[in-house]
């Protein structure tokens, strides 16, 4: 199983060693996370200064660019990583695509199919020179002259990961994607419940196996060397859950096991500004459905225990508590076999 680490930093420049660490350490890749900041530039800081990590957003918001600017950055990343990068995308909500980043929204699902589509006919174009005549319902990409086009990339074409939550965005992910983020506002019964029987039936839609597709669980980890960081990662964990529960696209996940009022009562309080209130609305119970909650020694186990029969590769997403690169969780879990179609 590949592990991946966080290069979430507050400057760019703080990347590149951030990245020496993760790869000294073990860590397979590195992925960064569009918030308050851009997510590829410290992508390409990592890229110049690491030899074998793997290097992903995890996620840059599509909608908030088109498949052309999403072609020339995964592109040009892939050379300056030789071979290493991966684009992942996800759509975010509609208020942040409209309010935000004023940006058309309109079947998500749909859209970021064909956006996927549109990268790859811009690609192949470059990489083989096939004629660009992308025609869609979104995006239509026509035209590209010498003076644009870069030609073949010497390292090959990234792979194009995304994420998603709900039935129909996971379908469409399944069809035409090369590899499956699982958002860490998941449960082992959700997973089984909603995102695989989904994901099989956009393979099966694309002509394609679960082996084909690599699927990378997200994690919230709750761990730590001592009581007072395990709090500090319990607190953060109900806060970040919280969050991500009062956004109506993932109430299903609540639903499995009952909570699903519970997301009426986030998103108000939300709306309301109460975001440290909303933290203590998240019970042991849940938090333990969602997060993986474990000392050190056992954290490699419940892992396996949490995704190891389906993904084959995942991001351990530890903001609170435990500053430490967990480099014997890691050793332990890049050691197994990564996991085959189940």
């Amino acid at each position: 199983m590949k592990v991946d680490g966080s290069l979430l930093v507050d400057d760019p420049a703080d990347a590149g060693p951030a990245a020496r660490k993760l790869e000294a350490a073990g860590y397979a890749g590195g992925f960064s996370f569009e918030g308050r900041h851009d997510p590829f530039l410290p992508l390409a800081v990592a890229a110049q200064q690491t030899t074998k990590l793997e290097l992903m957003p995890g996620i840059a918001i599509a909608f908030a660019r088109n498949p052309m600017t999403l072609a020339n950055i995964a592109y040009d990343m892939q050379l300056l990583s030789k071979g290493r990068f991966v684009l992942g995308l996800g759509t975010q909500i509609r208020p942040h695509i409209e309010r935000r980043f004023s940006m058309p929204w309109s079947r998500p699902a749909a859209r970021l199919r064909e956006m996927v589509m549109a990268i790859r006919a811009i690609w192949e174009r470059w990489q083989n020179g096939t004629e660009l005549a992308f025609r869609g319902e979104f995006y239509e990409h026509t035209l590209m002259t010498p003076v644009f086009d870069p030609g073949p990339n010497p390292y090959g074409l990234p792979p194009i990961f995304c994420a998603g939550v709900g039935p129909r965005m996971t379908e469409a992910v399944g069809e035409v994607a090369d590899g499956f983020f699982v958002h860490p506002f998941h449960t082992a019964e959700s997973v089984q419940q909603i995102t695989l029987p989904a994901l099989d039936r956009g393979l099966a839609t694309g002509g394609r196996s679960r082996s084909q597709l690599e699927i990378s669980c997200q994690l919230i980890l709750v761990t730590g060397r001592d009581e007072e960081e395990f709090t500090a990662a319990r607190n953060g964990a109900r806060a970040q859950i919280s969050f991500y529960g009062s956004t109506p696209a993932y109430r299903p996940v609540l639903e499995c096991h009952g909570y699903g009022e519970l997301q009426d009562e986030l998103k108000a309080m939300s709306k309301q500004g109460k975001w440290l209130e909303m933290a203590t609305r998240i019970d042991d119970d849940l938090l333990e459905k969602i997060a993986v909650v474990a000392p050190r020694e056992e954290v490699a186990r419940r892992v396996r225990e949490r995704c190891g029969d389906w993904a084959s590769r995942v991001s351990l997403v530890s903001h609170f508590g435990a500053p430490d690169l967990l480099e014997d969780v890691v050793a332990e879990l890049s050691a197994g076999s990564p996991a085959g179609p189940a």
